[in-house]
C-alpha cells in the first residue's frame, strides 16, 4: 500500500509547453488525477513533490483540487535548496508560490541556496527513502530530466518494497482521444 507518494516527471519545456493555456496541461492533470484516485481509495495520505515547473507544478495543482474530495490528502514540497525559483520567470515564480502557500509541508533539504548537483541526489535519495512510491510521468522515447530519478527509483525497488508508477505518452495519447470522445459526446 502507498501511504507516501512522490510525483515527479518533465519539466514544462521538456513537452513543449511554454504557457498556462497550452491543452497539454490539462490531459497531464487528467492522467495525474485518474492515477491517483485509485491510490487515494486504497489508503494514500500525502504527495510529495520538489516543487520544479512542470509535472510537479500541475500535480500540486491535481492534489489541490483532489482535496475538496479527499480532504485528509496532504502534500508536502521538499526542495533541494534554499531559493529555488530565484532565477525563473515570474510566471512560474507565481505558480510556485501558489503551490507553497497550499501545501502542508514545506523544507528546503540542503538549508542553503544552490551550490553543486549534488544537492539534486541528496533530495532524490530522500524522496524515495521517505516515500512508498513515485509516480512519474516519463516515456523511454522521450529523453528528459525524469530519467534519472527513474533508474535512481528501480534501482532503490530493487532492495525495498518500493513501486515506481508511470505515466507514458501513451497513456496520455489514450486520455486525449478519450477527453475528445466527450468533447464530441
Amino acid at each position: 500500500m502507498i501511504k507516501r507518494l512522490v510525483i515527479t516527471g518533465y519539466k514544462a519545456h521538456e513537452l513543449g509547453i511554454f504557457n498556462d493555456t497550452h491543452p497539454g496541461i490539462g490531459i497531464i492533470k487528467k492522467a495525474l488525477e485518474s492515477r491517483l484516485t485509485p491510490l487515494l481509495d486504497s489508503g494514500l495520505e500525502w504527495v510529495i513533490l520538489s516543487g520544479q515547473p512542470g509535472v510537479e507544478t500541475w500535480a500540486a495543482e491535481t492534489v489541490i483540487d483532489l482535496q475538496e474530495i479527499y480532504p485528509s490528502l496532504q502534500f508536502a514540497v521538499i526542495t533541494p535548496f534554499l531559493e529555488q525559483e530565484k532565477n525563473w520567470n515570474e510566471a512560474k515564480k507565481e505558480a510556485y508560490e501558489f503551490i507553497l502557500t497550499h501545501a502542508d509541508y514545506t523544507v528546503s533539504l540542503t538549508k542553503r541556496p544552490y551550490e553543486a548537483p549534488w544537492q539534486f541526489i541528496e533530495r532524490d535519495k530522500f524522496l524515495l527513502r521517505n516515500s512508498d512510491g513515485i509516480l512519474l510521468v516519463y516515456d523511454e522515447e522521450n529523453d528528459g530530466s525524469p530519467k534519472f530519478m527513474k533508474k535512481m527509483a528501480l534501482k532503490f525497488a530493487e532492495t525495498s518494497d518500493y513501486e515506481v508508477l508511470t505515466i507514458t505518452a501513451d497513456d496520455l495519447q489514450l486520455i486525449a482521444e478519450d477527453l475528445q470522445r466527450r468533447d464530441w459526446d
